[in-house]
């Protein structure tokens, strides 16, 4: 018998199949509005947490957590505008809380009436599960504190809600005192709870300990009551540990978008949710979600002011990155050799990595990217190209906009927008500490030459200002071009002052960022250098729409 021709292989499914045991479908309560912003370094506004839920609800998760709404004035804003101004239609809204107090009543309780009064029609209330926690923090007796959850849940249900209870420090508590851990979870199933929710709160569980003693609490309960799971990322096994819940019988898993989250941050939906679906078959979004996956991911960034994770599994830009000649080159033929799913089911997509380990079939792909046709002696002098401004200190995975002109100069093209004759930049320091920066420009657009003067908070800001003078009566375009980011690295620390210095330079428009790069041993050449590129990007995309389309 034959080998299978070449150009036929055999069909590989890398999509999972969904083992009898385990829950068909599983729910995602996203608690990106509490534990998230709970994340070192973010900050969020009422507004921000509006957009949010909104794009948690068009990925279509099962449960949005908004916090607690008398928490501070910035969530009551939120509650109280959720309440008129959100329609979602497929997420429902949660509002969180606590137990009573340590002999209190519930009917005098304030965190249960502002429950009671959030205008959500599900809660999900917080209580201790741990008997260290209820004797040392609580300082009251383990009866009441379980009274304490029993008749929380119980207050709550006769004023119509339906209520989520989650055992804080669950695992914690079982290895420790697994009757106890087990009779606060009693209390609140038997007074109506509709979902028990086990939480590493510490985050200090491992996966086989997870599985072992969720099997025990689903073993313990009725079938229709859900069990849910909660987990902290402190050993690095968030995921992992959820995941190995599941398998045992939860059917509700809480997380945040990201893994934002206290200390070391939460379960991470981006990387749960197709963990979940694609690799074990098991259900979480509606029909057609999941591609929103990436998108949303990054929205959720932005808003929160946080940078993307470039390695973060699924969603992040490297996810599907190829760098390596012999990758890159069998990615050519067969896509899914490298690739553990196809990228476009979490809407992401295969990147080609520029580097001093590229091959001619990574700068044909390349060059297929960007719509250009290179051939074989334009794709050579191109490769030893590359890896000569790589030795020298360049770094094009992380500057598409200047691998992309140095590919059009493969091509053939030159950028014509604007020839640089010459720069200077002087700084004078005044005798109140304070500082001048004049940066003069010289420059020829066409038949004309123009001589600018430009001020600014320092060389870069002086430069780009002269420059924009300069060549603005000729491309009004460049008032829509902005600097957004600039960031500095010294490449050989070892030469001190002397050392190169390699700049990256963020630029955008209305519609797109990109980075361009520049190296030298002086950092106003590199970021000169840096800055023109990210202009001659820029008029490239208003002028020629593209690589593609571009001319000499």
């Amino acid at each position: 018998m034959s080998d299978p021709a070449p150009d036929s292989p055999p069909t590989i499914s890398r999509l999972g199949v969904r083992r009898p045991e385990w829950p068909e479908s599983v729910e995602i309560f996203d608690t990106t509005l509490r534990d998230g912003v709970q994340f070192e370094g973010i900050s969020v506004t009422a507004e921000d947490k509006i957009r949010i839920t909104r794009l948690l609800d068009e990925l279509g998760v099962a449960w949005i957590e908004g916090g607690y709404p008398g928490a501070n004035p910035k969530d009551r804003e939120y509650f109280a505008r959720a309440r008129r101004e959100l329609d979602l239609t497929t997420s429902t809204l949660v509002a969180f809380g606590s137990t009573r107090r340590p002999l209190g009543r519930v009917d005098e309780d304030p965190t249960l009436a502002t429950l009671v009064e959030a205008g959500t029609s599900t809660v999900c209330i917080v209580g201790k599960s741990w008997d260290y926690h209820v004797t040392e923090a609580l300082r009251t007796t383990l009866d009441e504190g379980v009274a304490m959850v029993g008749d929380s849940v119980r207050f709550l249900k006769e004023n119509g809600l339906r209520v989520f209870f989650d055992a804080e420090h669950f695992f914690d508590g079982y290895k420790r005192n697994p009757e106890f851990a087990l009779r606060v979870l009693e209390a609140a199933a038997v007074n109506g709870a509709d979902a028990l929710v086990l939480c590493d709160t510490n985050g200090g569980s491992l996966p086989h300990e997870v599985g072992e003693m969720v099997g025990a609490v689903v073993s313990h309960f009725d079938s229709d009551l859900t069990i849910g799971i909660h987990t902290q990322n402190d050993t690095g096994c968030a995921v992992a540990n959820s995941v190995a819940a599941v398998t045992a019988g939860a059917r509700q898993v809480q997380g945040t978008m990201n893994g934002y989250g206290e200390r070391t941050g939460n379960c991470d939906n981006t990387v749960l949710i197709p963990d979940l679906t694609l690799k074990m078959g098991i259900a979480t979004l509606p029909e057609g979600r999941l591609e929103r996956l990436t998108t949303i991911s990054h929205h959720v960034a932005e808003l929160v002011n946080m940078a993307p994770e470039h390695q973060q599994p699924y969603v992040g830009s490297s996810a599907f990155a190829h760098k390596a000649g012999l990758h890159t080159s069998a990615i050519a033929r067969r896509p899914d050799s490298y690739e553990h799913i196809d990228p476009e089911l979490v809407g992401n997509s295969t990147r080609f990595l520029v580097s001093d380990l590229s091959g001619r079939a990574t700068l044909a792909l390349k060059a297929e990217e960007f719509g250009l046709e290179l051939d074989g002696a334009a794709l050579g002098h191109l490769v030893e190209r590359l890896k000569r401004l790589e030795h020298e200190g360049y770094h094009f995975e992380a500057a598409d906009a200047s691998l992309e002109l140095v590919m059009l100069q493969a091509a053939g093209w030159e950028p014509r927008f604007f020839e640089v004759e010459s720069f200077r930049v002087v700084t004078d320091r005044r005798s109140d500490a304070t500082f001048d920066t004049e940066a003069t420009v010289k420059v020829h657009v066409g038949e004309d030459r123009i001589v600018t003067v430009g001020e600014g908070n320092g060389p870069v800001n002086s430069l780009d200002a002269a420059l924009r003078l300069a060549i603005g009566n000729f491309h009004p375009v460049v008032n829509d071009i902005h600097l957004t980011d600039y960031k500095v690295r010294v490449i050989d620390t070892g030469q001190g002052t002397a050392a190169v210095t390699r700049v990256l330079i963020d630029t955008s428009d209305a519609d797109e960022t990109w980075t361009t790069i520049g190296v030298s041993e002086n950092i106003i050449e590199a970021s000169w250098l840096a800055l023109r590129d990210g202009f001659n990007y820029g008029l490239l995309r208003a002028h020629g729409a593209g690589a593609g389309s571009a001319t000499g």
